[in-house]
Protein backbone atom coordinates (compact mmCIF):
# COMPACT_ATOMS: atom_id res chain seq x y z
CA UNK A 1 0.00 0.00 0.00
CA UNK A 2 1.29 3.52 -0.60
CA UNK A 3 2.28 5.95 2.30
CA UNK A 4 -0.91 7.75 2.98
CA UNK A 5 -0.75 11.38 3.15
CA UNK A 6 -0.22 13.51 6.09
CA UNK A 7 -3.66 15.18 5.73
CA UNK A 8 -6.60 15.45 8.48
CA UNK A 9 -9.87 13.70 8.04
CA UNK A 10 -12.32 15.06 6.40
CA UNK A 11 -15.13 15.82 9.08
CA UNK A 12 -15.27 15.03 12.77
CA UNK A 13 -16.57 11.40 12.86
CA UNK A 14 -20.02 10.90 13.91
CA UNK A 15 -20.03 9.55 17.79
CA UNK A 16 -16.57 11.43 18.49
CA UNK A 17 -16.05 10.84 21.80
CA UNK A 18 -12.54 13.17 21.93
CA UNK A 19 -12.25 16.06 18.63
CA UNK A 20 -9.34 17.68 18.50
CA UNK A 21 -8.43 19.95 15.91
CA UNK A 22 -5.64 21.76 14.04
CA UNK A 23 -3.57 21.28 17.33
CA UNK A 24 -0.11 23.17 17.83
CA UNK A 25 2.50 23.25 20.63
CA UNK A 26 5.45 24.44 20.31
CA UNK A 27 8.79 24.27 22.51
CA UNK A 28 10.87 27.25 21.43
CA UNK A 29 11.83 26.63 18.32
CA UNK A 30 10.41 23.40 17.85
CA UNK A 31 7.09 22.09 16.63
CA UNK A 32 6.13 19.32 18.58
CA UNK A 33 2.70 19.10 17.25
CA UNK A 34 1.70 21.07 13.79
CA UNK A 35 -1.85 21.53 13.29
CA UNK A 36 -2.73 17.79 14.32
CA UNK A 37 -6.20 16.46 14.11
CA UNK A 38 -7.20 13.59 16.54
CA UNK A 39 -10.80 12.02 16.87
CA UNK A 40 -11.35 8.88 18.94
CA UNK A 41 -14.78 7.47 18.40
CA UNK A 42 -17.10 6.48 21.62
CA UNK A 43 -16.78 3.15 22.82
CA UNK A 44 -13.59 2.07 21.18
CA UNK A 45 -9.46 1.38 21.66
CA UNK A 46 -7.83 4.05 19.87
CA UNK A 47 -3.67 3.20 19.54
CA UNK A 48 -1.93 6.03 18.71
CA UNK A 49 1.90 4.94 17.35
CA UNK A 50 4.79 6.60 16.38
CA UNK A 51 8.50 7.06 17.93
CA UNK A 52 9.90 8.56 20.66
CA UNK A 53 9.59 12.32 19.70
CA UNK A 54 6.57 12.01 17.26
CA UNK A 55 4.45 14.25 19.32
CA UNK A 56 2.01 11.63 20.66
CA UNK A 57 2.47 12.12 23.96
CA UNK A 58 2.32 15.98 23.62
CA UNK A 59 -0.80 15.61 22.11
CA UNK A 60 -2.58 13.21 25.24
CA UNK A 61 -0.80 15.52 27.66
CA UNK A 62 -3.23 18.60 26.11
CA UNK A 63 -5.99 16.16 25.89
CA UNK A 64 -5.55 15.53 29.53
CA UNK A 65 -5.12 19.29 30.71
CA UNK A 66 -1.32 18.82 31.77
CA UNK A 67 -0.05 21.50 28.52
CA UNK A 68 -2.33 23.97 26.89
CA UNK A 69 -1.99 23.95 23.00
CA UNK A 70 -0.50 27.26 21.29
CA UNK A 71 -3.49 26.82 18.83
CA UNK A 72 -6.48 24.36 17.72
CA UNK A 73 -9.56 23.46 20.22
CA UNK A 74 -10.90 20.22 21.81
CA UNK A 75 -14.49 18.88 22.11
CA UNK A 76 -15.68 16.29 24.36
CA UNK A 77 -19.15 14.37 23.43
CA UNK A 78 -19.22 17.23 21.41
CA UNK A 79 -19.11 20.11 23.46
CA UNK A 80 -15.86 22.60 23.17
CA UNK A 81 -13.77 22.72 26.49
CA UNK A 82 -10.66 24.36 27.44
CA UNK A 83 -8.18 22.77 29.90
CA UNK A 84 -6.74 25.09 32.37
CA UNK A 85 -5.55 21.91 34.63
CA UNK A 86 -5.45 18.18 34.65
CA UNK A 87 -8.12 18.71 37.04
CA UNK A 88 -10.07 20.60 34.49
CA UNK A 89 -10.00 17.54 32.16
CA UNK A 90 -10.94 14.93 35.03
CA UNK A 91 -14.49 16.73 35.35
CA UNK A 92 -14.48 16.58 31.81
CA UNK A 93 -14.39 12.91 31.50
CA UNK A 94 -10.70 12.65 30.84
CA UNK A 95 -7.64 10.76 32.96
CA UNK A 96 -4.58 9.86 32.33
CA UNK A 97 -2.51 7.10 33.43
CA UNK A 98 1.05 7.72 33.09
CA UNK A 99 4.43 4.87 32.34
CA UNK A 100 5.06 6.32 36.25
CA UNK A 101 2.64 5.77 38.85
CA UNK A 102 1.64 7.82 41.93
CA UNK A 103 1.11 4.79 44.21
CA UNK A 104 2.01 5.12 48.26
CA UNK A 105 3.38 1.89 48.75
CA UNK A 106 2.84 1.50 52.11
CA UNK A 107 -0.54 1.80 52.27
CA UNK A 108 -3.09 -1.17 51.02
CA UNK A 109 -4.66 -1.15 47.59
CA UNK A 110 -8.05 -0.07 48.71
CA UNK A 111 -6.53 3.07 50.80
CA UNK A 112 -4.36 4.17 47.71
CA UNK A 113 -7.79 4.01 45.73
CA UNK A 114 -10.08 6.44 48.01
CA UNK A 115 -6.59 8.43 48.90
CA UNK A 116 -8.07 11.68 47.14
CA UNK A 117 -11.61 10.84 48.26
CA UNK A 118 -12.25 8.28 50.74
CA UNK A 119 -15.90 6.92 51.31
CA UNK A 120 -16.97 7.34 55.04
CA UNK A 121 -19.87 6.88 57.35
CA UNK A 122 -21.58 9.47 59.28
CA UNK A 123 -18.74 11.13 58.72
CA UNK A 124 -16.12 8.84 59.67
CA UNK A 125 -13.32 6.65 57.84
CA UNK A 126 -14.58 2.90 58.04
CA UNK A 127 -11.69 0.61 56.82
CA UNK A 128 -14.11 -2.16 56.24
CA UNK A 129 -16.33 0.06 53.89
CA UNK A 130 -13.02 1.35 52.28
CA UNK A 131 -12.46 -2.65 51.63
CA UNK A 132 -15.66 -3.15 50.84
CA UNK A 133 -16.08 -0.35 48.07
CA UNK A 134 -12.88 -1.00 46.47
CA UNK A 135 -13.84 -5.06 45.98
CA UNK A 136 -17.15 -3.77 44.48
CA UNK A 137 -15.24 -1.75 42.01
CA UNK A 138 -12.65 -4.07 41.27
CA UNK A 139 -15.09 -6.79 40.68
CA UNK A 140 -17.08 -3.98 38.72
CA UNK A 141 -14.35 -3.34 35.98
CA UNK A 142 -12.99 -7.07 35.98
CA UNK A 143 -9.49 -5.83 37.26
CA UNK A 144 -9.24 -8.64 40.21
CA UNK A 145 -7.46 -6.73 42.51
CA UNK A 146 -6.41 -7.82 46.47
CA UNK A 147 -7.73 -4.91 47.81
CA UNK A 148 -5.70 -5.57 51.25
CA UNK A 149 -2.43 -6.34 50.14
CA UNK A 150 -0.07 -3.39 50.24
CA UNK A 151 0.70 -1.76 46.87
CA UNK A 152 4.87 -1.95 47.31
CA UNK A 153 4.02 -5.37 47.44
CA UNK A 154 2.10 -5.83 44.36
CA UNK A 155 3.25 -7.38 40.92
CA UNK A 156 4.13 -4.17 38.67
CA UNK A 157 1.11 -5.13 36.87
CA UNK A 158 -1.38 -4.93 39.69
CA UNK A 159 0.48 -1.43 40.31
CA UNK A 160 -0.97 -0.01 36.98
CA UNK A 161 -4.74 -1.90 37.06
CA UNK A 162 -4.90 0.26 40.71
CA UNK A 163 -4.23 3.48 39.01
CA UNK A 164 -6.79 2.73 36.15
CA UNK A 165 -9.24 1.92 39.02
CA UNK A 166 -8.10 5.25 40.78
CA UNK A 167 -8.87 7.28 37.25
CA UNK A 168 -12.53 5.33 36.98
CA UNK A 169 -13.37 6.03 40.18
CA UNK A 170 -14.22 9.79 39.45
CA UNK A 171 -16.47 8.59 36.62
CA UNK A 172 -13.82 9.31 33.43
CA UNK A 173 -14.92 7.73 30.45
CA UNK A 174 -11.95 8.51 28.42
CA UNK A 175 -8.80 6.41 29.84
CA UNK A 176 -5.48 7.76 28.50
CA UNK A 177 -2.62 4.81 28.68
CA UNK A 178 0.85 6.34 27.84
CA UNK A 179 3.15 3.46 27.24
CA UNK A 180 1.35 1.01 29.52
CA UNK A 181 3.29 -2.44 28.71
CA UNK A 182 6.93 -0.77 29.38
CA UNK A 183 7.18 -2.44 32.49
CA UNK A 184 4.87 -5.48 32.28
CA UNK A 185 5.50 -9.39 31.70
CA UNK A 186 3.94 -10.68 28.62
CA UNK A 187 1.43 -12.24 31.15
CA UNK A 188 0.82 -8.82 32.54
CA UNK A 189 0.15 -7.22 29.72
CA UNK A 190 -2.14 -10.01 28.22
CA UNK A 191 -3.95 -9.35 31.75
CA UNK A 192 -4.07 -5.37 30.74
CA UNK A 193 -5.30 -6.04 27.60
CA UNK A 194 -8.32 -8.43 29.02
CA UNK A 195 -8.85 -5.28 30.98
CA UNK A 196 -9.04 -2.83 28.63
CA UNK A 197 -11.48 -4.62 26.55
CA UNK A 198 -13.95 -5.47 29.42
CA UNK A 199 -13.92 -1.35 29.87
CA UNK A 200 -14.40 -0.84 25.85
CA UNK A 201 -17.34 -2.92 26.41
CA UNK A 202 -18.35 -1.25 29.56
CA UNK A 203 -18.48 2.15 26.90
CA UNK A 204 -15.15 3.83 28.52
CA UNK A 205 -13.38 4.76 25.52
CA UNK A 206 -9.19 3.98 25.62
CA UNK A 207 -6.20 5.65 23.91
CA UNK A 208 -3.68 3.93 24.12
CA UNK A 209 0.01 5.41 23.72
CA UNK A 210 2.56 3.19 22.23
CA UNK A 211 5.11 2.49 20.16
CA UNK A 212 5.19 -1.56 19.99
CA UNK A 213 3.04 -2.58 16.48
CA UNK A 214 2.24 -5.89 18.38
CA UNK A 215 -0.10 -4.97 21.58
CA UNK A 216 -1.87 -2.44 19.04
CA UNK A 217 -3.30 -5.32 16.82
CA UNK A 218 -3.77 -7.07 20.24
CA UNK A 219 -6.20 -4.66 21.44
CA UNK A 220 -6.95 -1.80 19.20
CA UNK A 221 -9.97 -0.80 16.68
CA UNK A 222 -8.43 2.42 15.21
CA UNK A 223 -4.71 3.46 14.80
CA UNK A 224 -3.19 7.02 14.45
CA UNK A 225 0.40 7.07 13.54
CA UNK A 226 2.26 10.23 14.27
CA UNK A 227 5.70 11.06 12.70
CA UNK A 228 7.44 14.20 12.77
CA UNK A 229 4.63 16.25 14.96
CA UNK A 230 2.04 15.47 12.49
CA UNK A 231 -1.00 12.84 12.62
CA UNK A 232 -1.99 10.61 9.54
CA UNK A 233 -5.77 9.55 9.10
CA UNK A 234 -6.49 6.96 11.09
CA UNK A 235 -6.60 3.36 10.13
CA UNK A 236 -8.79 0.44 10.95
CA UNK A 237 -6.26 -1.98 13.02
CA UNK A 238 -8.36 -4.86 10.97
CA UNK A 239 -7.67 -3.23 8.18
CA UNK A 240 -3.68 -2.61 8.27
CA UNK A 241 -0.63 -4.36 9.14
CA UNK A 242 2.60 -4.31 11.34
CA UNK A 243 5.01 -3.56 7.85
CA UNK A 244 2.26 -0.67 6.84
CA UNK A 245 2.36 0.92 10.09
CA UNK A 246 5.99 0.68 10.45
CA UNK A 247 6.32 2.81 6.70
CA UNK A 248 4.17 5.20 8.09
CA UNK A 249 6.01 5.83 11.00
CA UNK A 250 9.30 5.43 9.34
CA UNK A 251 8.60 6.84 5.96
CA UNK A 252 9.89 3.63 4.34
CA UNK A 253 9.96 -0.20 4.26
CA UNK A 254 11.49 -1.48 7.46
CA UNK A 255 12.46 -4.90 8.14
CA UNK A 256 10.10 -5.14 11.46
CA UNK A 257 11.91 -8.87 13.03
CA UNK A 258 15.08 -9.86 11.70
CA UNK A 259 15.66 -13.69 10.89
CA UNK A 260 18.22 -14.69 13.13
CA UNK A 261 19.65 -16.68 10.13
CA UNK A 262 22.88 -16.39 10.49
CA UNK A 263 24.34 -19.47 12.71
CA UNK A 264 26.57 -18.19 15.33
CA UNK A 265 29.92 -20.23 15.77
CA UNK A 266 30.71 -19.48 19.21
CA UNK A 267 34.30 -19.46 20.19
CA UNK A 268 36.57 -19.34 23.47
CA UNK A 269 35.24 -17.56 26.68
CA UNK A 270 35.35 -14.01 26.00
CA UNK A 271 33.51 -12.82 29.53
CA UNK A 272 32.64 -14.90 32.94
CA UNK A 273 30.84 -13.13 35.90
CA UNK A 274 31.57 -16.11 38.53
CA UNK A 275 28.82 -15.48 41.70
CA UNK A 276 29.28 -11.72 41.55
CA UNK A 277 27.34 -9.71 43.98
CA UNK A 278 26.69 -5.64 44.20
CA UNK A 279 23.93 -3.26 45.48
CA UNK A 280 22.18 -0.41 43.88
CA UNK A 281 21.87 3.33 44.63
CA UNK A 282 19.38 3.22 47.59
CA UNK A 283 21.79 0.26 49.07
CA UNK A 284 19.74 -2.79 48.52
CA UNK A 285 20.82 -6.05 46.58
CA UNK A 286 20.73 -5.62 42.93
CA UNK A 287 22.70 -8.49 41.62
CA UNK A 288 23.12 -11.73 44.05
CA UNK A 289 26.01 -14.26 43.23
CA UNK A 290 24.71 -13.94 39.08
CA UNK A 291 26.74 -16.32 36.99
CA UNK A 292 27.34 -16.76 33.28
CA UNK A 293 29.21 -16.97 30.61
CA UNK A 294 29.93 -15.31 26.89
CA UNK A 295 31.61 -16.60 24.63
CA UNK A 296 33.29 -15.09 21.42
CA UNK A 297 31.02 -14.77 18.45
CA UNK A 298 27.70 -15.14 19.88
CA UNK A 299 24.78 -12.82 21.01
CA UNK A 300 23.51 -13.81 24.52
CA UNK A 301 20.31 -11.84 25.93
CA UNK A 302 19.07 -10.73 28.51
CA UNK A 303 15.39 -10.06 29.05
CA UNK A 304 13.64 -8.94 32.07
CA UNK A 305 11.22 -6.61 33.11
CA UNK A 306 13.08 -2.90 34.00
CA UNK A 307 14.85 -2.43 37.79
CA UNK A 308 15.63 -6.76 37.88
CA UNK A 309 19.64 -5.47 38.18
CA UNK A 310 19.73 -5.14 34.34
CA UNK A 311 21.03 -1.61 34.77
CA UNK A 312 23.90 -3.24 37.84
CA UNK A 313 24.99 -5.64 35.49
CA UNK A 314 25.98 -3.98 32.98
CA UNK A 315 27.42 -1.20 35.44
CA UNK A 316 29.31 -3.85 37.33
CA UNK A 317 31.21 -5.41 33.88
CA UNK A 318 31.47 -1.83 32.32
CA UNK A 319 33.76 -0.60 35.63
CA UNK A 320 30.68 2.07 36.21
CA UNK A 321 30.07 0.16 39.52
CA UNK A 322 32.41 -1.97 41.81
CA UNK A 323 30.90 -5.80 42.50
CA UNK A 324 30.39 -6.57 46.77
CA UNK A 325 31.68 -10.41 45.47
CA UNK A 326 32.85 -12.48 43.05
CA UNK A 327 34.78 -12.27 39.68
CA UNK A 328 34.62 -10.83 36.24
CA UNK A 329 37.08 -12.53 33.92
CA UNK A 330 37.59 -11.16 30.32
CA UNK A 331 39.13 -13.63 27.97
CA UNK A 332 40.89 -15.27 31.17
CA UNK A 333 42.32 -12.26 32.85
CA UNK A 334 40.97 -11.25 36.20
CA UNK A 335 39.33 -7.62 35.58
CA UNK A 336 38.16 -7.40 39.25
CA UNK A 337 40.09 -5.28 40.19
CA UNK A 338 40.22 -2.97 36.75
CA UNK A 339 37.89 -0.65 38.46
CA UNK A 340 37.21 2.28 35.87
CA UNK A 341 35.51 2.24 32.41
CA UNK A 342 38.96 2.95 31.01
CA UNK A 343 40.95 -0.04 32.56
CA UNK A 344 37.38 -1.97 31.50
CA UNK A 345 37.95 -0.86 28.11
CA UNK A 346 41.37 -1.29 27.63
CA UNK A 347 40.64 -5.18 28.36
CA UNK A 348 38.74 -4.77 25.52
CA UNK A 349 34.92 -4.36 26.70
CA UNK A 350 33.13 -1.91 24.42
CA UNK A 351 29.71 -0.58 26.04
CA UNK A 352 26.68 1.33 24.18
CA UNK A 353 25.23 2.31 27.56
CA UNK A 354 20.94 2.31 28.37
CA UNK A 355 21.03 6.49 29.07
CA UNK A 356 22.91 7.52 26.03
CA UNK A 357 22.47 11.67 26.87
CA UNK A 358 24.09 11.11 30.43
CA UNK A 359 26.56 8.08 29.91
CA UNK A 360 26.82 7.91 25.88
CA UNK A 361 28.11 11.20 24.66
CA UNK A 362 29.34 14.36 25.31
CA UNK A 363 26.52 16.89 24.63
CA UNK A 364 28.07 20.11 23.95
CA UNK A 365 31.28 18.49 22.00
CA UNK A 366 31.19 17.50 18.27
CA UNK A 367 30.09 14.92 16.49
CA UNK A 368 34.18 14.11 15.38
CA UNK A 369 35.23 15.14 19.49
CA UNK A 370 32.19 12.39 20.72
CA UNK A 371 33.19 9.82 17.83
CA UNK A 372 36.83 9.77 18.62
CA UNK A 373 36.52 9.40 22.57
CA UNK A 374 38.81 6.35 23.32
CA UNK A 375 41.04 6.02 19.96
CA UNK A 376 42.09 9.44 20.31
CA UNK A 377 44.57 8.23 22.72
CA UNK A 378 46.69 6.54 19.73
CA UNK A 379 47.80 7.04 16.53
CA UNK A 380 47.42 7.99 14.18
CA UNK A 381 44.20 10.31 16.31
CA UNK A 382 47.35 11.61 18.19
CA UNK A 383 51.36 12.27 18.41
CA UNK A 384 52.33 12.11 22.33
CA UNK A 385 50.37 14.95 23.41
CA UNK A 386 48.97 16.35 20.50
CA UNK A 387 45.75 15.40 18.52
CA UNK A 388 46.03 15.17 14.64
CA UNK A 389 43.23 17.24 13.35
CA UNK A 390 43.38 16.20 9.77
CA UNK A 391 43.74 12.60 11.43
CA UNK A 392 40.46 13.53 13.46
CA UNK A 393 38.55 14.82 10.88
CA UNK A 394 39.09 12.07 8.03
CA UNK A 395 38.45 9.33 11.01
CA UNK A 396 35.16 10.78 11.64
CA UNK A 397 34.05 11.91 8.11
CA UNK A 398 34.85 7.99 7.79
CA UNK A 399 32.56 6.76 10.26
CA UNK A 400 29.93 8.83 9.64
CA UNK A 401 29.58 7.83 6.26
CA UNK A 402 29.95 3.83 7.80
CA UNK A 403 27.09 4.20 9.85
CA UNK A 404 24.60 6.50 8.59
CA UNK A 405 24.77 9.68 10.85
CA UNK A 406 22.72 12.36 10.07
CA UNK A 407 25.01 15.46 10.49
CA UNK A 408 25.36 18.84 8.83
CA UNK A 409 28.80 18.20 9.51
CA UNK A 410 31.62 16.52 11.86
CA UNK A 411 31.99 19.96 13.58
CA UNK A 412 28.21 19.92 14.13
CA UNK A 413 27.41 19.76 18.30
CA UNK A 414 26.42 16.19 19.15
CA UNK A 415 22.78 18.26 21.07
CA UNK A 416 21.76 19.32 17.71
CA UNK A 417 21.42 14.97 16.35
CA UNK A 418 18.08 13.51 16.66
CA UNK A 419 18.53 10.86 19.46
CA UNK A 420 18.50 8.29 16.51
CA UNK A 421 21.56 10.08 15.16
CA UNK A 422 22.93 10.58 18.78
CA UNK A 423 22.62 6.83 19.03
CA UNK A 424 24.07 6.01 15.98
CA UNK A 425 27.27 8.40 17.26
CA UNK A 426 27.75 5.96 20.34
CA UNK A 427 27.23 2.76 18.17
CA UNK A 428 29.91 3.80 16.01
CA UNK A 429 32.38 5.05 18.28
CA UNK A 430 31.87 1.93 20.57
CA UNK A 431 32.31 -0.82 17.37
CA UNK A 432 35.61 1.25 16.51
CA UNK A 433 38.50 -1.22 17.21
CA UNK A 434 39.41 -4.45 18.87
CA UNK A 435 36.20 -5.55 21.00
CA UNK A 436 36.17 -8.48 22.69
CA UNK A 437 32.92 -7.87 24.80
CA UNK A 438 30.18 -5.60 23.52
CA UNK A 439 27.48 -4.88 26.28
CA UNK A 440 24.41 -3.90 24.64
CA UNK A 441 21.99 -2.09 27.00
CA UNK A 442 18.63 -1.29 25.55
CA UNK A 443 20.57 -0.49 22.33
CA UNK A 444 17.76 0.86 20.20
CA UNK A 445 15.73 2.20 23.04
CA UNK A 446 14.22 5.71 21.84
CA UNK A 447 15.47 5.42 18.13
CA UNK A 448 12.72 4.88 15.05
CA UNK A 449 12.36 1.48 13.83
CA UNK A 450 15.08 2.35 11.15
CA UNK A 451 17.68 3.39 13.52
CA UNK A 452 16.74 0.42 15.12
CA UNK A 453 17.30 -1.91 12.35
CA UNK A 454 20.59 -0.70 11.09
CA UNK A 455 21.51 -1.17 15.76
CA UNK A 456 20.29 -4.78 15.29
CA UNK A 457 23.08 -5.60 11.54
CA UNK A 458 25.59 -3.82 13.77
CA UNK A 459 24.97 -6.20 16.56
CA UNK A 460 24.84 -8.72 14.26
CA UNK A 461 28.56 -7.97 12.59
CA UNK A 462 30.15 -7.64 15.83
CA UNK A 463 29.46 -11.13 16.52
CA UNK A 464 30.28 -12.42 13.10
CA UNK A 465 33.58 -10.37 13.70
CA UNK A 466 34.12 -12.80 16.96
CA UNK A 467 33.02 -10.22 19.69
CA UNK A 468 30.69 -11.31 22.57
CA UNK A 469 27.83 -9.63 22.73
CA UNK A 470 25.95 -8.73 25.94
CA UNK A 471 22.39 -7.66 24.81
CA UNK A 472 20.59 -6.29 27.64
CA UNK A 473 16.59 -5.04 26.75
CA UNK A 474 13.41 -4.52 28.09
CA UNK A 475 12.02 -5.43 24.24
CA UNK A 476 11.39 -8.86 24.37
CA UNK A 477 10.57 -9.59 20.66
CA UNK A 478 14.33 -7.78 20.29
CA UNK A 479 16.22 -10.38 22.83
CA UNK A 480 14.33 -13.60 20.87
CA UNK A 481 15.53 -11.62 18.08
CA UNK A 482 18.98 -11.21 18.03
CA UNK A 483 20.47 -13.58 20.90
CA UNK A 484 21.66 -17.02 20.20
CA UNK A 485 20.90 -17.67 23.81
CA UNK A 486 18.77 -15.86 26.61
CA UNK A 487 19.09 -15.56 30.38
CA UNK A 488 16.13 -14.24 32.12
CA UNK A 489 16.92 -11.79 34.91
CA UNK A 490 14.27 -11.58 37.95
CA UNK A 491 15.37 -10.30 41.87
CA UNK A 492 18.81 -9.95 40.58
CA UNK A 493 19.23 -13.74 39.67
CA UNK A 494 19.39 -15.65 36.68
CA UNK A 495 17.26 -18.22 35.12
CA UNK A 496 18.06 -19.80 32.19
CA UNK A 497 20.05 -20.21 29.70
CA UNK A 498 16.69 -20.43 27.49
CA UNK A 499 16.71 -21.10 23.33
CA UNK A 500 15.67 -18.21 21.04
CA UNK A 501 12.51 -20.04 20.28
CA UNK A 502 11.20 -19.98 23.32
CA UNK A 503 7.93 -19.25 24.29
CA UNK A 504 7.34 -15.97 25.14
CA UNK A 505 4.98 -17.34 27.74
CA UNK A 506 7.71 -19.31 28.88
CA UNK A 507 10.03 -16.07 29.27
CA UNK A 508 7.43 -13.89 30.84
CA UNK A 509 6.68 -16.94 34.06
CA UNK A 510 10.35 -16.12 34.72
CA UNK A 511 10.38 -12.93 33.97
CA UNK A 512 7.73 -12.46 36.51
CA UNK A 513 10.15 -14.17 39.41
CA UNK A 514 8.08 -18.20 38.64
CA UNK A 515 10.07 -21.33 38.05
CA UNK A 516 9.47 -24.27 35.65
CA UNK A 517 7.30 -26.04 38.43
CA UNK A 518 4.62 -22.62 37.24
CA UNK A 519 4.75 -24.29 33.51
CA UNK A 520 3.43 -27.12 34.24
CA UNK A 521 4.34 -29.52 31.10
CA UNK A 522 5.04 -26.33 28.87
CA UNK A 523 8.73 -26.28 30.51
CA UNK A 524 11.20 -28.05 29.07
CA UNK A 525 14.00 -29.98 31.03
CA UNK A 526 16.59 -28.03 28.38
CA UNK A 527 15.85 -24.84 30.02
CA UNK A 528 17.02 -25.92 33.84
CA UNK A 529 19.59 -24.89 34.90
CA UNK A 530 22.36 -21.97 35.50
CA UNK A 531 24.14 -20.05 32.81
Amino acid sequence: MDERQLTPEAASDGGAELDMRGITKRFGDVVANRQVDFVVRRGEVHALVGENGAGKSTLMRIAAGIMRPDEGGIRVSGETRSFASARDAAAAGIGMVHQHFSLVPSLTIAENIFLAEPPNQFGVLDPKLLRRRAAELSTRYRLDLPTDGKVGNQPVGVQQRVEILKALLTGRKILILDEPTAVLTPQEADHLFATLRALRASGHTIILITHKLREVFAVADRITVMRDGRAFPPVAAAESNPSELARMMVGRDVLLRRPNATQATPGPEALRLDAVSCRNDRGATALDAVSLTLHAGEILGIAGVNGNGQDELVEVVAGLRQPSQGRIVVVGRDVTTARSPRARRAAGIAHIPTDRMRRGVALPATVAENLMLGPHERPPLSRGPWLQSNAVRAFADTLIDRFGIRTPSAAAPVAALSGGNVQKVVVARELTGEVTVLLAANPTRGVDIGAAEFIHRQLEEARARGAGVLLVSSELDEVRALSDRILVMAGGRFAGPFAPDVSEHELGVYMGGGDRAMLGSEAGAQHDGAA
